[in-house]
């Protein structure tokens, strides 16, 4: 199990019977990085990732 399980788990243990749009999510993430700089490459990159995810050349 890596470390950051235990915060995906608290997630869905926490929020899993939600339902969120994806302007709602993009609108969080936001705030985080706008709160902690420092992660905004790894928030920018967990963005691209979903954006993308059913591109067929990835």
């Amino acid at each position: 199990m890596y470390f950051t399980d235990r915060g995906i788990e608290e997630l869905q243990a926490r929020r899993g019977e939600e339902e969120v749009s994806l302007d709602w999510l993009a609108e969080q993430l936001r705030t985080f990085v706008d709160l902690h700089p420092e992660f905004e490459v790894p928030v920018e990159r967990l963005a691209t990732w979903l954006a993308r995810l059913d591109d067929e050349d990835e």
